[in-house]
């Protein structure tokens, strides 16, 4: 187990000076079987959520200097939710540095999706107390760094380039929605929502119904991108 929480710090590339707060961030609440004097990391996630939402919205809010919020809300999401923290957690191999109780094991625990995804908030909370924002602004510049760099790619075709990405992989048919319809007459807004497959469903703004699908299909490119 020593050995998994060093390559951990060799791939977010920081060396805790208090290596019990990493070990407290990879331990899962099964571990020691209810023993409640074994600290876990479901309050290190708690803070971590927050640590990684104000490091990733900080990052969109310099990197896309004219864009609204309407934009910027489905990349943020795209970079703080479950399935982008969950591939973080394998690429900084949080999985086989994970205590937790045999019967938990026995079931996949070190693979599931939920654990591996609350591991990187906890993480990212443990490097912000023991490292300070900038260390913890760093690990997240090498396990969301590439996807930021591709966030502001613009598809020449988005819709398109999501039906076939959605049947190349066996996500089925995205599915547009008309959300809301607003402002005056001649200057409408319309809100589309695009649900495919497992992913949580993105929205997109604009003034027509077919501008407003074509950025809900761009935010969902983004987010299956994101997920790797």
């Amino acid at each position: 187990m020593s050995a998994a929480v060093d390559r951990v710090q060799e791939l977010i590339g920081y060396q805790f000076r208090d290596v019990e707060l990493l070990h407290r961030a990879l331990t899962h609440a099964s571990f020691g079987d209810g023993n409640k004097k074994i600290q876990n990391y479901e309050r290190l996630e708690f803070l971590g959520d927050r640590v990684l939402g104000l490091i990733a919205a900080e990052t969109l809010f310099e990197k896309f200097t004219k864009a609204k919020e309407g934009r910027l809300a489905p990349m943020f999401n795209s970079l703080v939710d479950k399935a982008a923290c969950e591939r973080v957690a394998r690429f900084f191999e949080l999985g086989p540095a994970l205590k937790m109780s045999p019967s938990e094991e026995s079931i996949g625990g070190r693979d599931k999706s939920s654990i591996l995804a609350d591991a990187t908030e906890s993480v990212m909370a443990a490097v912000y107390l023991d490292g300070g924002l900038d260390a913890a602004k760093a690990v997240f510049r090498r396990g969301w760094g590439e996807v930021v760099e591709h966030l502001g790619e613009k598809p020449h075709n988005p819709k398109s380039e999501l039906q076939e990405l959605a049947a190349k992989r066996g996500y089925g048919v995205p599915r547009y929605d008309l959300l809301e319809q607003a402002g005056p007459e001649h200057r409408p807004v319309f809100i589309m929502r695009v649900e495919l497959g497992r992913f949580d469903p993105c929205e997109g703004q604009g003034g027509s119904k077919q501008e407003a699908q074509r950025e809900a299909a761009i935010a969902m490119l983004q987010r299956i991108k994101a997920d790797g």
